[in-house]
């Protein structure tokens, strides 16, 4: 992978492109089509700005991206976030903060900084989605069962009992219709027929089961002129300048972060060019500076659209650049058949995506890397409090986890035919630098020691610490043998200078996160 240098990325031929690029980039955008709309709807926002979304950053992150293979829109990931924001703001001045997100995201890309992203631990981030899911599946589940979503998580669930006591008929039907599609969708075995995007599915069947019915439900507003239904960014109000500021950096931050580890789980997929993500950052933040001047959603990379346009035989970033160009034709030509779309089947759709977030293979890897408190905190923040302080509160979890295994030194003592022998293993650094100088204070004064340096991870502080002890001992009358500390700093330093990627800096025992766990199942 290449954080800075060109991808060595061939111009592809027509022929090539008729032949793969073609065919996959229609599988795209029937995958993206309606999760488009529904992210828009799950936002609060029109429709069309989910649309607008979609065909922006197809279009300008397939020209400009530095992972080719990426397919770039609004995800769900950014949802819950955006809805906040809308109604704190009002939906102009979100997109002003969507453009201006997107400036955030260039210079950040302009500063070569995309890889330090890659810091923020997984279980914060897989947490974030969880609890995205989780929000989304609360307040889309009341339009599912025909009635509408509360203000926060905890009132959607207080109401809920209620709702599922007073059921809408058939808007009920339809969202049960569509859910359950989704789910059988995922257990056909595989063949021609699991190859139609089981979303496209949904959709279509729950609208049409709804034309047959002749429901009376509410249904996608989508204006028959495009152009139109384009909703200018507007500054904020001088009250509101200090929200506007946490909106823009927020939303700079997380997008930047999904759409870094998208590029990276992406980029393990295929065998294609490897992934810039400076520039694949510098492209995003572009596409979202398009996408808030024309009034779309905030646009991410989105690992879902990315694994399915892979799968379809995807070679170059034409498929990601033509699945845009035909959802702007069925945008300008064909918009009106949206109005024919029930929105409970669309929440149909969004409670399935919010399910999916809440994936239990993460959960499981997780717990295997002791890393689930961090996950589980994580969560928490964000479905009870709000997205960034459960994001604020999961990345103090990790620091202090990390704080905690800092201090992790083992020092075992045993008399051996009057000689002291001492073993230290575990982490050496600052942090457990006291339990080392409570050890090493019981072994009598001048007698023999024997030091068994076997530690993964020594800082200077360990290294003074032991270094100290060991001449006091001597000026007792005591013997030290020990492996010179210079040769054990040298050996730890040596293998961090030769480990690759971006677990370079840490140490053996420190946990190392894989970001390729999001290809299976991340933002959407």
């Amino acid at each position: 992978m290449n954080s800075g240098g060109k991808a060595a990325e061939e111009r592809p031929s027509l022929k090539a492109i008729l032949a793969s690029d073609l065919p996959a980039s229609l599988v795209v955008f029937l995958v993206a089509l309606p999760l488009c709309m529904g992210i828009a709807l799950a936002s609060g926002a029109p429709i069309m700005a989910g649309l607008i979304a979609g065909v922006v950053g197809g279009i300008v992150v397939g020209l400009l991206g530095g992972v080719p293979l990426l397919v770039s829109g609004p995800a769900a990931g950014l949802a819950v976030m955006v809805f906040g924001f809308i109604q704190q703001l009002g939906f102009a001045v979100t997109c002003a903060a969507v453009a201006a997100a997107g400036l955030v995201q260039v210079a950040l890309g302009g500063l070569k900084v995309a890889r330090s992203a890659l810091a923020i631990s997984p279980a914060v981030i897989h947490g974030m989605l969880a609890g995205i899911g989780i929000l989304i599946v609360l307040g889309q589940v009341h339009i599912v069962l025909g009635g509408s979503p509360q203000s926060n998580a905890w009132n959607n669930l207080r109401e809920l009992p209620g709702q599922i006591l007073d059921l809408h008929g058939p808007a009920t039907l339809l969202g049960l219709l569509t859910l359950g599609i989704l789910i059988a969708w995922q257990f056909l075995p595989n063949g021609r027929l699991k190859k139609v995007p089981g979303p496209l599915v949904a959709v279509v069947g729950g609208t049409a089961v709804a034309a047959v019915m002749n429901a009376n439900v509410a249904r996608v507003q989508l204006a028959a002129d495009a152009l139109s239904a384009i909703k200018l960014p507007s500054l904020p109000e001088s009250s509101m300048w200090g929200a506007f500021i946490v909106a823009v950096l927020s939303l700079a931050l997380v997008a930047s972060a999904e759409s870094l580890l998208s590029a990276v789980a992406t980029d393990k997929l295929h065998t294609g060019p490897r992934a810039n993500l400076d520039r694949e950052l510098l492209a995003q933040g572009v596409a979202n500076t398009l996408s808030g001047l024309v009034g779309g959603l905030p646009i991410t990379g989105v690992i879902v659209r990315s694994a399915a346009n892979i799968n379809a035989g995807a070679k170059t970033r034409w498929s990601a650049v033509l699945h845009a160009v035909w959802m702007l034709a069925f945008i300008t030509l064909l918009g009106s058949l949206a109005s024919y779309v029930p929105l409970t089947v669309l929440a149909g759709l969004l409670v399935h995506v919010g399910l999916k977030l809440v994936n239990l293979a993460h959960i499981r890897e997780l717990r295997h890397r002791g890393e689930l408190p961090v996950y589980l905190i994580t969560v928490a923040g964000v479905v009870g409090i709000n997205l960034l302080a459960g994001i604020g509160l999961g990345l103090g979890a990790a620091i202090l986890r990390l704080l905690w295994q800092l201090g992790q030194v083992r020092v075992e003592t045993r008399d051996v035919n009057g000689v002291q022998q001492v073993c230290i293993s575990g982490a050496l650094t600052f942090v457990g630098v006291p339990k080392l100088s409570t050890a090493l204070a019981r072994i009598p004064s001048g007698s023999r020691v024997e030091v068994d340096v076997a530690v993964n991870t020594l800082d200077h502080s360990g290294f003074e610490a032991l270094e100290s002890w060991a001449d006091t001992h001597r000026k007792t009358g005591g013997t030290v043998t020990m492996e010179p500390l210079e040769d054990v700093w040298s050996r730890r330093s040596s293998r961090a200078a030769h480990a690759t990627g971006p677990t370079a800096a840490l140490s053996p025992s420190s946990p190392v996160h894989h970001t390729s766990s999001l290809a299976s199942g991340g933002a959407q």
